[in-house]
């Protein structure tokens, strides 16, 4: 009798499929036209959002502010369904470009600081969306988007009163602490953004896209247990190379404390034309999306027309 032992296909044909192509049509691997159009998607829907709240009033209760810093579903549905690097590269520079620059609010390299505290935020609560039909991954992620942004946020704060380069702003009716009042503000958002419009909205929208949206874009949906596109690598170079980005941002949040606003642009188009110069805003993101979209479409083609030849 034999003593060989059996290979194990199942196992052997599971790591192939990683690699290459999947079903002769959709690939795990993500293409150049695919990772623009996840960057371009992310930009142009994170700004979006971020237009809405600029018309909607903000709330108060007493002498706490009761606003939304931001629709966390948005770029977390891209990242969880798509890519978390591509996502985390576009949804902080839709904000700058739509919201801050078109709108004439742009505080040149100060904006730096929240682009790298947007990304790594971005980027680490989708990486941790490792199954898209997991709510509570997905309510994890949507909270951990939210501390990651808002804790840096915080220490900047923080370290310009106590360095000395700004005063503390204290609100009457509540405690005179930057520590406690920091963390009354991050309170609210985790409350606002974190959950109101964070958690609850993605816990039904991304189960909901999953397998569906995938294939529009010529991917394969996602499967537990299978590596992330894009994905923050579990390890010691990662958790360096975001500590490096948050002392970059700190840095670039400093030359703002110092009255360096080198690239400021503010001539504040709101406040001169009137709340409907938002339109502008509206018309850019249709413009860059439209186009995003006819160039992915004439780029698989192309894809295809090569396949067909071979």
């Amino acid at each position: 009798m034999s003593t060989q032992i059996p290979p194990r296909p199942a196992e052997d044909e599971r790591r192939g499929t990683l690699r290459g192509v999947v079903d002769g049509v959709r690939s795990a691997q993500l293409s150049t036209s695919q990772k623009l159009m996840i960057f371009v998607l992310s930009m142009s829907l994170f700004g979006l959002s971020n237009i809405i709240l600029e018309i909607i009033p903000d709330p108060s209760i007493g002498p706490v502010d009761i606003s939304v810093s931001y629709m966390v579903f948005v770029p977390l549905t891209i990242a969880a369904l798509f890519s978390p690097f591509w996502a985390a590269l576009g949804a902080p520079l839709g904000e700058i470009v739509f919201t801050d620059l078109l709108m004439g609010d742009f505080s040149g390299l100060a904006e730096v600081e929240g682009y790298l505290q947007m990304f790594l935020a971005v980027f680490i609560a989708g990486s941790l969306i490792r199954n898209p039909r997991s709510k509570v991954q997905i309510a994890v992620g949507a909270i951990v988007l939210v501390l990651v942004d808002k804790i840096l946020s915080a220490i900047v704060d923080l370290s310009k009163v106590w360095i000395g380069v700004e005063d503390a702003e204290f609100v009457e009716g509540l405690p005179e602490s930057m520590l406690a009042l920091e963390i009354l503000g991050l309170g609210v958002d985790v409350i606002m953004s974190g959950i109101l419009l964070g958690a609850i909205p993605a816990m039904w929208l991304i189960p909901a896209l999953h397998g569906k949206i995938e294939p529009l874009m010529g991917m394969r949906p996602r499967v537990p247990g299978e590596p992330i596109p894009g994905q923050a690598p579990a390890s010691g170079v990662f958790v360096g190379f975001a500590l490096l980005l948050s002392v970059a941002s700190f840095g670039f949040a400093f030359l703002e404390a110092f009255d360096i606003s080198a690239g400021a642009f503010e001539p504040d188009f709101i406040d001169r034309f009137g709340d409907w110069f938002i339109v502008v805003s509206l018309v850019a993101i249709a413009v860059v999306l439209g186009l995003a979209i006819l160039l992915f479409r004439r780029s698989q083609q192309s894809a295809r027309k090569s396949a067909d030849r071979a």
